[in-house]
Order: structure tokens, then C-alpha cells, then sequence
């Protein structure tokens, strides 16, 4: 009974020096002080827990391309739950966002570590279509392509259904071509997904031809590498595939399967690579500038014109 006694006395002594400790901190950091010291302890403390929350807890992310049309459009900015990919827990028709598989991380440590959770390479938006022992199979059923899973057809109601439009337009201080979503019979101005204008058609067309590419993708069609950003295979279909994942790999895809650099250009994604569960879509904006401030400023009036209020505070699926 003395040893039991003396084992609580112990434990409730080690809690009251901890909470003692704790008091001591508060009451130092509560001195009086100048506002420049205190600014500069205030950083000491709020930049690693705003990091630690950042890294393992949630993040921000920004569509740069167009891959996941139209479930995610370019300018669109999204919250991403980050603890769900730190345990596992990914299953199929999970959008994901990871680091871009084709980095060449550095063989040092140090700066390895800071690439992968500091500054390195870019961040990635796909679709999971398969997880790990999973058996994945691409092949061209009656001209379309098709997606088994384990022997079952996947049927994948969130591929774009709309076709691709060539346009060349200024972003930026340079010119850019890329394929946008496009709904014939509309008004280039009054398009859903990216308002367009008349010059970055023709000169998208121009360019088009030039490079010996279609200036017009219909959905539900075979993808050519050529079309694809970071392929070597131009003129040759990609959608055809078999593999059975490993243990620590997953399949990836785009919603814009005319449009996407996902795992049929550049095979499995390693687990370790996934740091992002997308789940809400905070706001939509026509608009490729990183920080939608800057447009803002640039262009105060024609900036509310482009936000895309019907496709605000949505959760993605």
C-alpha cells in the first residue's frame, strides 16, 4: 500500500513540475518587452507550429493546368486534408495532390529533406484509380478507351465530357499554348469554363497547325502523346496499359484524359510522394496569376467578371 502511495505522490509531484514549467514559459514570454522583441519571439513561435500544421495537418492548393477538367479548373484554389494520405487511408476516386514524380530529388540529406517538405518540386492533382494490389487495365473497346479494375469495367462519370479548344494566349510576360474545355455553340465570352477571346482561338489554331496537331479534341476518343506534356511516344495511343500495382504504388489519372501527364505517360506513384487529400474547392477564378490579389490590382473591375461564383465553396468529389 506504501509503494502504491508513494508511486501517486510521484506522478501528481512530476504533473506540478510540468505545470509549473509551463507557467514559467508563459510568464517569460509575457515580460515586458519591446514590439520589436516581441515581434521577432512571436515568429520563433508561430513559424514552426504554422509549419508542423502545414506540413502534416492541412494545405492550400492552386490548379496550374488543366488535367482534372472539369472537376477542377485552373485558378481554382482548394483546401486539402493532409492527415488521411500521413495514415494510409486513400481509396479509389480519391483526388489527390502529391509531388511531382518525375523531380530529381538531391542525394544529400538535408537538402533532400527540405525539397520534399520545404522547396522543391511542383505539386500534382490527380484522380486514384487504383491502390495498391490492385491489377489496372487500359484498352481501346469499339474506338473508346476503357478502364478495368480487378476484371470490372470502371464506370467513370467524372471524365470531361466536353471537347478541347487550341488557344495561344498572353499569360504573364509570355505567350502559352494550352487546350481548354470548350462548349460548341457558345459564345467565346460566354463559356463556362474559361472565357476566350477571338485572337487566342485563331492564333491557337495557327499554332496548331504548325505543330501538327488536331486544334480540336473530342471527348471519349484515344489520347495521343502528342497532345500530352512529358511524353516521348508522339503518335502513339497511351491508353492502353496492364499492371498490378506493389504494395506502396497507386495509379493516377486525369479527369481530362485528352489533356493529363498522369501514370499512363509516366507509370506508378509511389505512396511516399502523396502529401494531400483534396476535399473542398474554396473559390473559382478565370485566371492564371499564382495570387488572385495581383489580378485584383491589375485589373479591379474586369477581375469580378471572371469569378466563377457557382463553382465556389464546393466540396469535390
Amino acid at each position: 500500500m506504501l509503494s502504491q502511495n508513494l508511486l501517486v505522490q510521484r506522478v501528481f509531484e512530476q504533473r506540478g513540475n510540468r505545470l509549473n514549467y509551463i507557467k514559467r514559459v508563459i510568464k517569460w514570454y509575457r515580460r515586458p518587452k519591446s514590439k520589436v522583441a516581441d515581434f521577432f519571439e512571436s515568429l520563433i513561435v508561430i513559424i514552426p507550429i504554422a509549419f508542423v500544421v502545414r506540413t502534416i495537418g492541412f494545405g492550400l492548393y492552386q490548379v496550374p493546368t488543366g488535367s482534372m477538367e472539369t472537376t477542377m479548373l485552373v485558378g481554382e484554389r482548394f483546401f486539402a486534408d493532409k492527415l488521411t494520405p500521413s495514415f494510409g487511408y486513400i481509396k479509389h476516386g480519391d483526388i489527390i495532390s502529391f509531388n511531382d514524380p518525375l523531380f530529381d530529388y538531391s542525394q544529400n540529406p538535408i537538402l533532400h529533406w527540405s525539397q520534399r517538405y520545404v522547396w522543391g518540386p511542383a505539386n500534382w492533382t490527380k484522380r486514384v484509380i487504383g491502390v495498391p494490389g490492385d491489377h489496372v487495365k487500359g484498352m481501346i473497346e469499339d474506338g473508346k478507351p476503357v478502364v478495368y479494375r480487378n476484371n470490372e469495367k470502371l464506370d467513370e462519370s467524372y471524365i470531361n465530357k466536353y471537347p478541347l479548344i487550341a488557344t495561344y494566349e498572353q499569360v504573364r510576360d509570355a505567350r502559352k499554348f494550352a487546350y481548354k474545355s470548350y462548349v460548341p455553340g457558345v459564345a467565346n465570352d460566354s463559356q463556362p469554363f474559361y472565357r476566350l477571346t477571338r485572337e487566342e482561338v485563331m492564333l491557337g489554331k495557327r499554332y496548331s497547325q504548325l505543330a501538327g496537331v488536331s486544334d480540336l479534341l473530342e471527348p471519349g476518343k484515344p489520347c495521343l502523346d502528342s497532345t500530352i506534356p512529358n511524353t516521348s511516344r508522339a503518335g502513339k495511343t497511351f491508353d492502353e496499359f496492364d499492371i498490378t500495382l506493389g504494395p506502396d504504388e497507386y495509379w493516377v489519372m486525369g479527369d481530362n484524359r485528352l489533356g493529363s501527364s498522369d501514370s499512363r505517360a509516366w507509370g506508378v506513384l509511389k505512396a511516399e510522394h502523396i502529401h494531400g487529400k483534396i476535399v473542398l474547392r474554396l473559390y473559382s477564378i478565370d485566371s492564371d496569376e499564382s495570387w488572385f490579389i495581383f489580378d485584383m490590382i491589375k485589373h479591379p473591375i474586369d477581375f469580378w467578371t471572371r469569378v466563377r461564383w457557382s463553382r465556389c465553396f464546393q466540396l469535390v468529389r
